[in-house]
């Protein structure tokens, strides 16, 4: 192949469309738990969480509620990945060797979101959230309708593998995904470059400006206690209960059921299978979807 730039320019829209289809193609589960933002800056806060308007009746004049600052923030991030391809390769027409690594990389790209996403879910017993406590934890601080706080919890434990109920039907979910740059296909191909000069080498890669953060607890379970129906119908009840403060029902529906491979049997016989395993009817059947993320292994 002759080296110009005519054919490096044919070759980097030939390697931006295979990383483009597989980007697309592969399958991904984060925007189904968490709440997709733009970003505009360098970060972004969330001073409105934890705060739920109510609706009452109109007497009088509006009351107007000011959006309480929690001075939660999300920075974004900037990652990479970059690979090297020899000169010598374009010179001897060998690029169809690369076409599995760039489609690797559309892959890696597209699951890169649910790895940031679900190992956050994961760490949700030990990083705190809005309220300066563990996105899990026992002592939320609630205020009640008599101005008294209490402490809730959304955790109840144990220590085996996590599994997580969360309440997706909401506006505001569980987690945030945060994107600033969304996953750009670039290249240092230019013969004049100075990098190419020195290494004999192109260069193409992926940026990305993203971060994930946590958004609200009252809509997500923690526990690592066994997935039995027991447990599974303890947390329901649990989130069903949440309230605001000033001790509104908050009207929490869990609907999405997430747990790592070692516990995707237990799952699949909760949700799945029409009797229990003492023979009745199962009343769990049906009352969540289920994402199964090696992320959480």
């Amino acid at each position: 192949m002759i080296i110009n730039g005519q054919t490096l320019d044919l070759a980097f829209r030939g390697f931006n469309t295979i990383f483009s289809d597989a980007l697309g193609e592969a399958p991904s589960h984060y925007d189904k738990i968490a709440m997709v933002v733009p970003s505009s800056s360098r970060d972004e806060t969330y001073g409105w969480l934890g705060n739920f308007p109510a609706m009452r009746e109109w007497v009088g004049q509006r009351q107007v509620k000011a959006f309480e600052a929690h001075g939660f923030t999300i920075r974004n991030r900037t990652f990479e990945s970059t690979v090297e391809v020899n000169r010598v390769d374009f010179e001897d027409d060998r690029l169809g060797v690369f076409k599995p690594a760039f489609a690797e990389m559309g892959q890696a790209a597209a699951r890169h979101p649910d790895e940031m996403i679900f190992s956050l879910l994961k760490s949700g017993f030990n990083t705190t959230c809005y309220d300066g406590q563990f996105f899990f934890d026992v002592d939320h601080p609630v205020t009640g309708s008599d101005d008294q706080v209490t402490s809730v919890a959304n955790t109840d434990g144990g220590a085996g593998p996590g599994w997580f109920l969360l309440d997706t039907s909401r506006s505001v979910r569980p987690l945030i995904w945060q994107e600033r740059m969304g996953y750009e296909f670039q290249s240092l191909n230019g013969t004049e470059d100075e990098y190419v000069f020195r290494n004999d080498k192109f260069l193409y890669g992926i940026r990305a400006r993203v971060n994930a953060g946590f958004g609200l607890w009252q809509f997500a379970w923690g526990s690592k206690q066994p997935l039995t129906a027991a447990n599974y119908a303890a947390a329901r009840a649990a989130m069903m209960g949440f309230k605001t403060d000033g001790g509104r029902v908050l009207g929490v529906t869990p609907n999405v059921l997430v747990v790592p491979p070692a516990l995707e049997s237990d799952a699949l016989s909760l949700l799945n299978t029409e009797t229990n395993s003492g023979g009745g009817s199962n009343p769990w059947k049906g009352t969540a979807s289920l994402i199964v993320s090696p992320y959480l292994s």
